[in-house]
């Protein structure tokens, strides 16, 4: 049983989380809270399993708050954002500040059937909540965001990088969902300002928090960082990050490689999606690229790094002792496609000595 607490300052809202949480047999919601102070006071008494926050109420916002109970009693913890560039600002402040995920507070605003939407929250808060603080997440490394049932996965030690000879790679690719921002900019502030190569960010993230995301990065890191945009031609030591909504893949014109960022089918899963941006990579530089999946739920990026993996690629996997959410390096562990499993505080170095 995952133990739940709920803290928003609307009580309509609150009670619409309690209703519905607690239609899933493996959620019990243990509390509710109105503002930052009174979640602080509750985390310290009730120890729930994980708390829902919302970022917006009086007394004390969501953002110290997370800050707060992080340093005196750290729980997981998934925010409740808008969808709008303060909104997006906030919610990465809150990352930032230790909230392991987040979702759109308005539900249509992330999924337009009602029913799925509700799947998905319960899915993410057993997720999150399963995971615990200094122990490895229980969450499946190939079922799906919206999937109930957990399965172990054998673990599997950190293996050393062996740096590859400089030149051997044209380009480097990066994926990741839960748990991303804040693995990403940990990978990429290791970089150095004259990283030899282009790098590719695909995170699942909304259209509104792409920019907002892209342009935090630029500032803290040494690299260029961007929004990638269609038609742009690649430049070494620049990161594009996939626009939110969106996906991105690569075109070669005449011995020119451009970024392409196109709509995709409304059917897919995942906009930007990992697989597609990786298959594009696979086709545009064969043997060429350095791909790395970092922590998120699922299994996309699976089948784009074994295209990668087919014409000769380089794939890496952060081990599960860092990950936030085991389920996407885990499902490359499992296929037998990682050729290092890395910890998070070690993938930046290993890039920068590998190319």
């Amino acid at each position: 049983m995952i133990r739940v607490l709920v803290v928003d300052d609307s009580g309509f809202f609150r009670r619409r989380i309690v209703e519905i949480l607690e239609a899933d047999p493996s959620l019990q919601v243990v509390g509710t809270a109105a503002d930052g102070r009174e979640a602080i006071q509750k985390v310290m008494e009730l120890k729930p399993d994980i708390v829902t926050m919302d970022i917006e109420m009086p007394v004390m916002d969501g953002i110290t708050a997370v800050r707060r109970i992080m340093k005196i009693q750290p729980t997981p913890i998934l925010m409740f954002s808008s969808l709008s560039y303060d909104g997006a600002q906030a919610t990465l402040d809150a990352l930032d500040a230790g909230a392991l995920d987040f979702l759109p507070k308005r539900f249509d605003e992330f999924s337009q059937d009602r029913e799925e939407a509700k799947r998905i929250l319960r899915a993410r808060v057993r997720q999150i909540g399963s995971r615990g603080f200094g122990t490895k997440t229980k969450a499946s490394a190939a079922a799906p965001a919206t999937a109930g049932a957990r399965t172990a996965i054998p673990p599997r030690r950190a293996t050393a990088a062996v740096p590859q000879r400089r030149g051997d790679f044209r380009l480097v690719a990066i994926g990741s969902s839960t748990g991303g921002p804040v693995a990403l900019q940990k990978v990429l502030m290791q970089l150095p300002v004259d990283f030899p190569l282009p790098i590719l960010l695909i995170q699942h993230m909304p259209a509104t928090f792409t920019p907002a995301f892209a342009q935090r990065l630029n500032q803290q890191c040494q690299i260029h960082v961007k929004e990638a945009e269609d038609g742009e031609m690649l430049v070494k030591g620049t990161a594009y990050l996939a626009p939110g909504g969106r996906q991105m893949g690569l075109v070669d014109r005449g011995g020119k490689v451009l970024v392409h960022i196109y709509d995709g089918d409304a059917s897919q899963h995942y906009r930007p999606s990992v697989d597609m941006a990786f298959n594009s990579a696979a086709t545009v530089f064969p043997g060429k690229v350095l791909s790395v999946v970092l922590t998120g739920m699922g299994a996309d990026g699976r089948e784009g790094a074994r295209a990668l993996k087919k014409g000769g690629s380089t794939v890496w996997a952060q081990d599960e002792d860092s990950c936030v959410i085991f389920g996407m390096p885990g499902a490359i562990v499992e296929a037998n496609l990682a050729d290092q499993i890395l910890p998070l505080s070690d993938i930046g170095r290993e890039l920068a000595k590998a190319v």
